[in-house]
Parts: structure tokens; C-alpha cells; sequence
């Protein structure tokens, strides 16, 4: 499954959009200006993906990156 399919799925899994997820994790305290935070593991975005929208490993992995900065 390519990149951007994994991101059309969680989409459509948890009704969010990209910047939805993004707006999320500066609220959170994940991130700040765009970036993730020094000292935030990616452990614990991706645990949040989990918990909080029933995400697989996978695509909690996938929205990680995507957070991070990753497109293609």
C-alpha cells in the first residue's frame, strides 16, 4: 500500500483531514511551528493515533510521518 493511500484511508476511517491531524498535534503539544517538538518521541504521537482514532500500527506510523513533515 503506497504512502498516500495509507493517508486517504485514515481520512476516510476517522472523518479528519491532513491538516486536521496536524491542527491536532500542536494542540496536544506534539508540535510547534510545524514541527515536532525536541524531546517528543515518536512513540507517543503514534500512541495517541492509536488510543484516540483507533488507528492500526501502520497507519499511525503513516500519520506520524505525514505530521513529520513526509508527502510522497
Amino acid at each position: 500500500m503506497s504512502f498516500q493511500t495509507y493517508i486517504k484511508n485514515i481520512e476516510e476511517k476517522t472523518g479528519k483531514s491532513r491538516s486536521d491531524f496536524e491542527n491536532l498535534a500542536a494542540e496536544k503539544g506534539f508540535t510547534e511551528e510545524g514541527k515536532i517538538r525536541k524531546g517528543v518521541k515518536a512513540t507517543e504521537i503514534i500512541n495517541w493515533l492509536k488510543e484516540d482514532f483507533e488507528l492500526g500500527h501502520g497507519h499511525a506510523t503513516a500519520m506520524y510521518a505525514y505530521i513529520n513533515g513526509k508527502r510522497e
